[in-house]
C-alpha cells in the first residue's frame, strides 16, 4: 500500500512518527504532507508546503495521483487544497481514513463530523481512548514513540540518583493541561522542600524539550482523564509519570497492552497531585523503582510495532 498522510500541523509529531514506523517496519510506503507550523516545535517533516520553492507542486501532485490511501489527520479532508491542488480532484480509486486528535474545532462540532462520516461510510480512528466516546464507530489507534531512538532512551544515572528533585510539565496548551493547578501545588511544596525545582517547558523545539525532560526526576501530564504524548515520552525515558487517568482510559489501555498493571501514578485532582508529588519527593527509591517500571512497560507493552499493527489493520480493512 502507498499511504499519503495529509495534515495541517503535525499533532504532537504523530504524523511523522507513524510514517517513519510504517517505512521502517512494513513493506508499505508512507509519505507526509504538512501545510503549516504551529507552536514552534520543529518536528521532523517530509513535504512541508511552506518549504516548496518556485511553486513546484509536481511531487505533491504525483503523490496525490499514485497513493492508494489518503490518511487525513484532524480537520483535513478531500475538500482541502494543497497549494493550487484540490484533493478531491484526485479522489478516484482512493481509500480514505480520518484520524482525529482532539482538535477543539472537531470536539465542538463532533455531531456534524459524525453525520458526514456516516453518510460517506468513512472509517474513523482516534488518538486517545476518550475520543471513542465522541467519534461514532471509531477505533482507537494508540500513539507511539520510537522507544529505541536515542532521544527516547533513559538516563537513570543523570535523572534519578540525585538529591535535587526536578518536577516537570511540558504543556502545549496550559489551559487544557491543569498547569495552574500544577504550579499552585508546586508553590506549596517549594515552601516545605528546599531541594525541589519546578520545570515548565513551553514553546521549545521538540528535541530540546525531550532533552530537558530527560534531565527531570518526575513528570506531570494532566488530570483530564486521558493521557498525552508527554506521558509516553517520559515513560520511555524511565520517569515516574503522574496523570489523572479515569477508569475508562485505564480499561482501554489494559485491553491494548494486555497488562493489568499500569505504570502511571494516578492523581485525579489537585489534592491527590499534592500527595503523590510529596510521596515521590521524599522517596528516592520509589522514584527509581517507578522509573524503571515505566521503561519496562514501554519495552514490553507499547512498542512501535504494537501500535503500528493496530493502524495497519485499519488500512487493510478499508
Amino acid at each position: 500500500m502507498r499511504i499519503l498522510m495529509i495534515l495541517d500541523n503535525d499533532p504532537a509529531g504523530m504524523g511523522i512518527a507513524f510514517c517513519n514506523a510504517i517505512n521502517r517496519y512494513t513493506d508499505h510506503a508512507c509519505r507526509v504532507i504538512t501545510t503549516q507550523e504551529r507552536y514552534g516545535f520543529d518536528y521532523e517533516t517530509d513535504i512541508h508546503l511552506p518549504d516548496i520553492e518556485n511553486d513546484d507542486f509536481s511531487e505533491v501532485e504525483q503523490l496525490l495521483r499514485e497513493s492508494d490511501i489518503f490518511h487525513f489527520h484532524m480537520l483535513r479532508d478531500e475538500n482541502s487544497h494543497l497549494g493550487p491542488l484540490v484533493i478531491r480532484d484526485y479522489l478516484k480509486g482512493k481509500k480514505i481514513l480520518h484520524h482525529h486528535h482532539g482538535h477543539p474545532d472537531y470536539l465542538i462540532n463532533a455531531g456534524a463530523f459524525n453525520d458526514k462520516y456516516r453518510k460517506l461510510k468513512r472509517k474513523v480512528i482516534v488518538s486517545t481512548p476518550d475520543l471513542l466516546k465522541v467519534a461514532d464507530n471509531s477505533v482507537w489507534v494508540p500513539n507511539l514513540v520510537p522507544i529505541y531512538d536515542v532521544q527516547f532512551m533513559p538516563r537513570f544515572e543523570n535523572s534519578l540518583q540525585t538529591d535535587r528533585v526536578r518536577i516537570c510539565q511540558s504543556p502545549t496548551r496550559k489551559f487544557h493541561k491543569h498547569t495552574d493547578e500544577f504550579k499552585s501545588v508546586m508553590a506549596a511544596l517549594e515552601k516545605k522542600h528546599s531541594n525541589i525545582e519546578t520545570v515548565l517547558i513551553e514553546k521549545t523545539p521538540y528535541f530540546d524539550c525531550l532533552r530537558l525532560k530527560r534531565k527531570c526526576n518526575v513528570v506531570f501530564d494532566h488530570m483530564r482523564g486521558w493521557f498525552g504524548i508527554a506521558s509516553l515520552e517520559s515513560l520511555s525515558h524511565g520517569k515516574p509519570v503522574i496523570a489523572g487517568l479515569d477508569d475508562w482510559n485505564m480499561r482501554c489501555i489494559k485491553e491494548f497492552t494486555g497488562s493489568e498493571k499500569l505504570p502511571w501514578i494516578v492523581a485525579r485532582n489537585k489534592e491527590a497531585l499534592l500527595v503523590k508529588l510529596e510521596m515521590l519527593i521524599n522517596d528516592k527509591e520509589l522514584r527509581q523503582s517507578s522509573g524503571e517500571e515505566s521503561r519496562h512497560f514501554m519495552e514490553n507493552y507499547w512498542t512501535e510495532k504494537h501500535s503500528l499493527s493496530v493502524l495497519i489493520h485499519q488500512y487493510e480493512s478499508l
